[in-house]
């Protein structure tokens, strides 16, 4: 099991507890997260699940789909900007702190 924090634009906090191969995105729709939408459904082709990664976090480099997918954000792009479904629990991260934008759309 790993453990995701999503801390949101208004410094609330929601851990959740998930199984490994779950990503960010998943776990923020089926544990009702506010503020994450995932439209495309995980496919990268959207920026509705845009979230902000401690940048010390030790992830995979961003494929090009996830990098143009981030020049689409609703909010800032950043050094620190991931699209969720692109990180996954147990393969990705074990435990991981993600800022949720104010806004996806």
């Amino acid at each position: 099991m790993a453990t995701i924090t999503y801390i949101h634009s208004d410094d609330r906090i929601q851990e959740i507890e998930v199984a490994d191969g779950t990503s960010v995105m998943r776990a923020a729709l089926e544990h009702g997260v506010d503020g994450i939408v995932g439209e495309c459904g995980g496919q990268a082709m959207c920026a509705t699940c845009h979230v902000y990664v401690d940048e010390a976090a030790s992830l995979p480099e961003i494929s090009d789909d996830e990098d143009e997918m981030l020049d689409c954000t609703a909010c800032e792009r950043t050094s620190a900007s991931r699209l969720g479904c692109q990180l996954r629990a147990g393969l990705h991260f074990s435990n991981i702190a993600v800022r949720v934008p104010e806004r996806q759309v």
